[in-house]
């Protein structure tokens, strides 16, 4: 897991094109005139997803992880937790891979993400992204897949 804010993403554009490519939309791209939904970059290989939705309690919270594909969550407005674990420290639930998600229960940490605070996540990363820090509120935020060398 990487955690950091946009103005460092040059540090990160050396994991490779795709990660330099998806930086660069995050940087380029006004997200507030945007529309919620899905928007590919390189296909399958890179895609956006521009989420709006209200922070949840976290009795609400769902951990996952993903196998294909590695996340960058970006926070556009708004605030949330985000819980991580290392995916050793968890209980791992049925892969369902159309969806490239596991289900996952247990424990982990708080990270904080606030407007252009990311986080990278790789398949060894747990993840319950979307928990409101004191009450929910809305937020908005682009995750970016990028698909892990075959």
């Amino acid at each position: 897991m990487i955690y950091d804010t946009l103005d460092n993403s040059n540090c990160y554009v050396g994991l490779g094109e795709r990660f330099a490519d998806a930086f660069k939309f995050l940087k380029e791209t006004n997200f507030f005139d945007m529309p919620t939904g899905r928007f590919e970059l390189q296909g399958d290989d890179l895609y956006a997803l521009v989420q709006r939705y209200s922070s949840k309690p976290r009795e609400e919270g769902r951990w996952e992880a993903h196998r294909r594909y590695i996340d960058i969550q970006y926070i556009v407005s708004g605030q949330e937790i985000i819980q991580v674990a290392h995916l050793s420290q968890v209980q791992q639930g049925e892969y369902k891979p159309e969806k490239d998600f596991v289900a996952l229960t247990g424990n982990g940490y708080d990270i904080k993400l606030f407007p252009t605070a990311f986080t990278i996540f790789y398949p060894q990363d747990a993840h319950m992204p979307g928990l409101a820090i004191n009450e929910p509120e809305p937020v908005v935020k682009v995750v970016l897949k990028i698909k892990m060398a075959d």
